[in-house]
């Protein structure tokens, strides 16, 4: 919590107070000055559109599809699906780092550098296989006699999934949504590869142009700290909005392997 306070306090302080030593939490006085100047001095606003176009594009690539993925390799039988899970699992322990110039030729390849599909294409196709895994063991909790009892009442394989197993599994729905919701807030290195056109910047990447353009001048550290408090304001929401359904999405997963 100590990093979120100094933050915060720093955000408040005046310019000459914020490398006082010992430095003080609680400013003295409040100065809500650099969160007005913050606002004025680089395209905050358009950074945080940009943000929200791609949050918003993964979120609901992640809501929709992973749960798809996950019923498939649970519910369904169907050939060489253990196998091609296992394969999904696999895919977990390469970094990152490896598959990104690979990535990188893809999409250029694609013309979709300097766009945002880069940003947002994987997570219409289950987002990932760790969000796969979740899914998949929240599907295998759900006892098989709903299914059958759907069945006899004449519901189809379309039915069953979109309104008797959709809704139990809201909560691992969630947690998805916030991890994801955080994944691509946060990103840094994503907009960094692919996004060259400064009015197409996120939030993560005008953070840094901004601090590459203040380097060395004191006088802007507490404007700095004022724009990534208001940064990951939103996350602190997201997360304590849905924090019910994250632990209990938590939790339920981990009871059957």
């Amino acid at each position: 919590m100590f990093p979120l306070i100094w933050l915060l306090s720093t955000s408040l302080k005046l310019d000459t107070d914020i490398f006082k030593v010992p430095p003080d939490i609680i400013p003295n006085p409040v100065n809500w000055n650099n969160y007005v100047r913050m606002w004025t001095y680089f395209p905050f606003l358009q950074f945080l559109k940009n943000t929200v176009f791609v949050v918003f594009m993964n979120v609901t690539g992640v809501v929709i599809t992973a749960p798809l993925v996950g019923y498939s390799f649970a519910r369904l039988r169907w050939p060489g699906r253990d196998a091609l899970f296992i394969l999904v699992l696999a895919t977990m322990m390469i970094p990152g780092q490896v598959t990104m110039i690979p990535l990188y030729v893809l999409y250029s390849r694609w013309g979709m550098v300097d766009t945002y599909y880069p940003l947002w294409l994987g997570a219409w196709f289950g987002g990932g296989a760790f969000n796969v895994f979740l899914v998949r063991q929240f599907f295998m909790t759900i006892p098989q006699s709903l299914e059958e009892s759907a069945k006899i009442d004449g519901a189809n394989q379309f039915q069953i999934y979109t309104k008797i197993m959709l809704p139990l599994v809201r909560p691992v729905l969630t947690t998805i949504s916030i991890f994801r919701f955080m994944g691509a807030w946060n990103d840094f290195m994503g907009p960094l590869i692919y996004i060259n056109d400064q009015s197409k910047y996120t939030l993560s990447l005008g953070l840094r142009l901004f601090q590459a353009q203040t380097s060395g001048a004191t006088s802007e550290f507490g404007m700095l700290m004022a724009a990534t408090a208001l940064m990951i304001l939103p996350v602190i929401v997201f997360f304590f909005i849905g924090q019910k359904h994250f632990i209990e999405g938590v939790t339920l997963t981990g009871i059957k392997g």
